[in-house]
């Protein structure tokens, strides 16, 4: 089992950034698929990026590439997402997930363990 801490949220201006962090305790990041979700109020939750176990290849949803990478620092069991040129329409509650799952899920309801959220809010 693993539990999940995302923090790094807040209010930013447009074209600003942020770096949302996910701390892990329990079992080591290497035994799960790790992924960010993003939901937007009266929207279902979206992923929008991924590491497979092992930490290569990781995946990322057009609509944000080039603006958001995802990594991981497996020294201290902690996720992470920058997010670079920040729009209004990135305002959501960020999440961070792990799934037991050997493949990488896109769907939310793959993840097995969540933390509790983080708001991000981008001011026009």
């Amino acid at each position: 089992q693993v539990q999940l801490v995302e923090s790094g949220g807040g209010l930013v201006q447009a074209g600003g950034s942020l770096r949302l962090s996910c701390a892990a305790s329990g079992r080591s990041f290497s035994n799960y698929v790790m992924a960010w979700f993003r939901q937007a109020p009266g929207k279902e939750r979206e992923l929008l990026a991924a590491i497979p176990r092992g930490g290569s290849n990781t995946y990322i949803i057009d609509s944000v590439k080039g603006r958001f990478t995802i990594s991981m620092d497996n020294t201290k069991n902690t996720l992470y997402l920058q997010m670079n040129k920040l729009k209004p329409e990135d305002t959501a509650v960020y999440y961070c997930a792990a799934s037991i799952a050997f493949l990488m899920p896109t769907r939310a309801g793959s993840y097995d363990y969540w933390g509790q959220g983080t708001q991000v809010t981008v001011s026009s």
